[in-house]
């Protein structure tokens, strides 16, 4: 057997979960160890296995296909498993807690079970297990980490549920649960809007993001970097998996979500947060790409997906250090950085060149992409060019972000402190993911080359309308900056949404739970109160029958035959009678065996008309 032929029998996600049970056996250094390597095998796995299926198993009566290989899940693959190594030595640096360290593994794992699923059943249960690993990633952290953990649980819970529900129906419509070329994406009409729904809670779609700046920022600075990659970029591509032909709604929600992320980026203190909101931003270009639909389009939101798995992991990183070094999260307290921390300020300059999109750098290339794809002057079609210009809003936001950020951080007046820079693992993190990022940028025809749906396509990037949208969208950027700098750093916090869906997730849960739990105790207790009934009247059948009896009306006037008082054999000695209508005489008459009878038959009609009628 090939050695590539024995990587094609292991799934990249049994080795990384292995890795995550010996991180939290054996010593540090040598739990590190191992999760470097097992992201490396998916790296490999990725870039050696060639497309096909590998790895069927029939589960409760369904063909389950555990690992399938195709240029998407390539690339996926690559982009998480080159990332996942590079955070790996980041954390290294970074004391993250075994415990914290063997959920991340477990984490990535469910993603690469995620990627390589080549049918929904598979992909959902790897989809919740992603949920689930990941909350436990931020809880472990505590603090305030655990309530916003909660609420991220709500999120992706009912997110969950939606998928679910629209995988369900997609197979009562369709009969299959296999994903491919064939199935054509999820089936229309309510699937498809619950898919949509389910997935766009992952995606951060406008409204159904909350949890996203609400979480990254609150745990460890090391569970940040891999929080920010992996559950949203893996979200766009199930999204893609769902809606292969694209949808022009699609469309517009990523135009709209890269201006809605970058206005609230632009009003945050926090530093996380402000990356937070870009996730957003960024994830709204790969939506726009996927929603127009076609070969360019689809291609340039993979290409853009991949890149923010460098770029953004490594402007975390470079945050990451900063909050580490100085133990500060608001970025107005900051300022002078770069002369104290000259490789984290290198690092981050490289991060933010490739997200706004600077020629020379990876996001150029897959910006430009998407740009292309909606703009009527080169592949568009007449009804994007109001989402072109939405994404090109969008760009100047990102670089007036980003300006900023680095503005306050590194360049504004002295150093706020003397601090050390980055360890020898953040600063092996950094440059790995930034070198990355830099080639790509360069060696452009290569990194097209490993897009699916890319081959056809002419495209000159580096074309003098490219440059000279580039150099626009950084002159404009440049010049209204003074003009809103001052303006933005008296802002103080700015609601989103969250100020009305948080309280109302709240109140909604409390309500709904105190609704079931007295509903629940009220059954109780009549539950109980039948219960010792039957059984007091089976312990007193005679005295039952007679409480019954004693409430029928009874003849206190009857007269005996001759029309005469009762007879003297009626009449008791005290001057009472006796006969049918005395209580007394009529309950002897009732036995044990006929109240059981009797109260069998009441319970057998109760029943009856519960589970029938």
């Amino acid at each position: 057997m090939s050695p590539t032929e024995l990587l094609s029998t292991v799934p990249p996600a049994v080795p990384i979960l292995l890795a995550a049970v010996l991180v939290a056996l054996v010593p540090r250094t040598a739990g590190y160890a191992v999760g470097g390597l097992a992201t490396a095998y998916l790296f490999v796995v990725s870039w050696l296995v060639e497309p096909g299926e590998y790895l069927s198993v029939l589960f409760l009566g369904f063909d389950a296909q555990l690992f399938v290989v195709d240029d998407f899940a390539r690339l996926l693959g690559l982009g998480f498993g080159f990332l996942g190594t590079a955070a790996v030595a980041y954390t290294a640096s970074s004391e993250l807690p075994k415990s914290t360290m063997a959920f991340v593994l477990s984490y990535i794992a469910s993603v690469a079970g995620v990627v390589f699923a080549g049918d929904w059943l598979t992909l959902l249960f790897f989809w919740e297990l992603m949920a689930v690993t990941s909350t436990l990633v931020v809880w472990n952290y505590g603090g305030d980490a655990v309530r916003a953990g909660y609420r991220y649980a709500i999120a992706h819970g009912i997110g969950g549920v939606l998928v679910l529900w629209a995988v369900t129906w997609h197979y009562v419509e369709v009969g299959t649960f296999f994903i491919g070329v064939e199935a054509a994406g999820i089936a229309p009409g309510a699937p498809a809007l619950l898919a949509a729904l389910g997935i766009g809670v992952n995606c951060a779609f406008i409204g159904l993001h909350t949890w996203l700046p609400d979480t990254y920022p609150r745990p460890h600075i090391a569970a940040s970097v891999f929080l920010s990659v992996f559950t949203t970029k893996t979200s766009a591509y199930v999204l893609y998996q769902a809606f292969p032909e694209g949808h022009l709604y699609l469309a517009y929600m990523g135009g709209l979500m890269a201006v809605y992320g970058v206005c609230f980026a632009l009003l945050q203190h926090d530093m996380r947060a402000l990356l937070s909101y870009h996730i957003q931003a960024q994830l709204g270009y790969m939506v726009a790409g996927i929603g127009i639909g076609t070969a360019i389009g689809i291609a340039g939101a993979m290409a853009h997906l991949f890149n923010n798995i460098l770029y953004k992991a490594l402007l975390f990183m470079a945050v990451g250090v900063i909050i580490y070094r100085t133990g500060e999260e608001d970025l107005y307290e900051l300022g002078g950085l770069w002369r104290e921390m000259p490789l984290t300020a290198i690092g981050y300059l490289v991060g933010a060149l490739s997200i706004t999109a600077v020629p020379g750098f990876s996001g150029f290339i897959s910006k430009g992409m998407i740009l292309d794809a909606a703009d009527p002057g080169y592949y568009g079609a007449p009804e994007y060019q109001a989402l072109y210009w939405l994404l090109m809003i969008g760009a100047v936001g990102t670089f007036l972000s980003f300006i900023k950020l680095g503005y306050y951080a590194f360049l504004h007046g002295p150093a706020t402190t003397s601090v050390r820079d980055a360890k020898l693992g953040h600063s092996v993190g950094m440059f790995s993911v930034a070198g990355a990022c830099i080639v790509l940028g360069i060696a452009w025809p290569t990194f097209v080359d490993l897009l699916p749906l890319s081959a056809g396509l002419d495209l000159d990037p580096y074309s003098v309308g490219h440059l000279t949208d580039a150099a626009l969208l950084l002159g404009v950027s440049v010049v209204l900056f003074p003009i809103i700098r001052k303006p933005l750093s008296k802002i103080g916090h700015v609601n989103d949404v969250d100020g009305v869906l948080n309280p109302m997730t709240f109140y909604t849960g409390r309500l709904s739970m105190l609704a079931v739990t007295e509903t629940f105790a009220a059954v109780d207790r009549a539950g109980v109160a039948l219960v010792r009934k039957c059984y007091w009247v089976g312990n007193n059948p005679v005295l039952a029958v007679g409480r019954v009896t004693s409430r029928l009306p009874v003849d206190n006037g009857r007269r005996t035959t001759d029309g005469g008082s009762p007879s003297t054999s009626e009449r008791q000695p005290d001057g009472g009678t006796t006969g049918a209508s005395d209580p007394s005489r009529l309950y002897l008459r009732a036995t044990i065996g006929g109240t059981i009878l009797l109260i069998v038959l009441v319970l057998t009609i109760v029943l009856f008309v519960l589970v029938f009628l």
